[in-house]
């Protein structure tokens, strides 16, 4: 179990490693995200957010995920055409991946294990948002029914705006 967010890697959309280390400096979310959820139309509010503050040091990557009704059944490809065509998403996209049970993909246990969730550290559903400080440190977490406009002001507090 990695000790700091920085120790962690994840593999992009496109299978090219991604370490985390390479955002030291900058105000990162992270999202479990899904093309078929109903909370989908996210991904706008979200690339708002990222065009927006991204010259000021703001990360959004998403990590899709298919561990919520199969609601990520698609292939790279698929996600990120997906993503692009009807969202426009411009922030960094991970490979696809599990954020609960034992195959969890070890930036969202360490993240769960940083920011528990209510009653259980489990992630309940798609869009579940966490935000890292500029030093790597796990802040807050927002539950997935959290809009993304509703985050911006603690964005803006951890970017120094």
């Amino acid at each position: 179990m990695s000790k700091a967010f920085y120790d962690l890697e994840a593999k992009s959309l496109q299978g090219k490693p991604v370490k985390m280390e390479d955002y030291k400096g900058k105000v990162v979310m992270v999202v479990n995200t899904a093309s078929k959820c109903g909370l989908t139309p996210q991904y706008e509010g979200l690339e708002q957010l990222y065009s927006k503050y991204k010259d000021d040091g703001l990360v959004i990557l998403g990590f899709p995920c298919n561990q919520f009704a199969g609601q990520e059944p698609g292939g790279a490809n698929d996600i990120e055409e997906f993503c692009q065509v009807n969202y426009g998403v411009s922030f960094p996209m991970m490979d696809k991946v599990d954020v609960n049970g034992s195959n969890a993909h070890p930036v969202f246990k360490y993240l769960k294990g940083e920011l528990g969730g209510f009653l259980t550290s489990s992630i309940k559903w798609n869009f579940t948002k966490f935000v890292i400080d500029k030093n790597g440190k796990p802040v807050e977490r927002f539950a997935p029914t959290t809009k993304p406009e509703a985050i911006e002001p603690t964005i803006k507090k951890l970017l120094g705006k």
